[in-house]
């Protein structure tokens, strides 16, 4: 099964990067608002990890998930099916909250490709960057200037 889950990390790395880049270099662009519409890119790669994840559980891995314990969970994903899982868990969050910086940025004209940048590599860091940009952007400009309504 190495092989195989190999494949999927792979895959799944490969998978996420053409939305990034399209949130990152072309933000308003027609078909990047077309193609950030949908959670489907999500929602596949939350499959794949359903499917790695349920591949790796045990009776043994549910009781460390079940009562995780720091030590317990080091060993855990030290195994290359679980490691694979949670790094997928990773690239689907992280999707689903750049997708929703990107949005918010196109409703309210607040500069988003720093904070895209950061939670592409470290999820929660581009939350927070997004946070204090919209804070300052909202304290420093009374007047939101939208580049886009979204008008579904």
């Amino acid at each position: 099964m190495g092989t195989s889950v190999a494949l999927i990390f792979q895959a799944a790395n490969i998978a996420v990067l053409p939305f990034w880049a399209l949130m990152i270099l072309l933000p308003n662009w027609k078909f990047t608002r077309w193609a950030m519409q949908s959670l489907l890119p999500s929602a596949l790669l939350a499959g794949v990890y359903l499917f790695l994840l349920f591949g790796a559980l045990t009776p043994e891995s549910i009781k460390v998930l079940s009562n995780p314990q720091l030590r317990d969970l080091a060993k855990l994903f030290s195994k290359e099916q679980f490691a694979a899982a949670a790094w997928i868990h990773f690239l689907v969050m992280d999707l689903v909250v750049g997708r929703w910086i990107y949005w918010k940025g196109q409703r309210t004209g607040v500069w988003t490709v720093h904070s895209l940048l950061l939670c592409l590599f470290a999820g929660p860091l581009g939350l927070l960057s997004h946070a204090i940009t919209q804070g300052l952007t909202e304290a420093f400009n009374t007047q939101e200037k939208p580049i886009y309504r979204d008008e579904r």
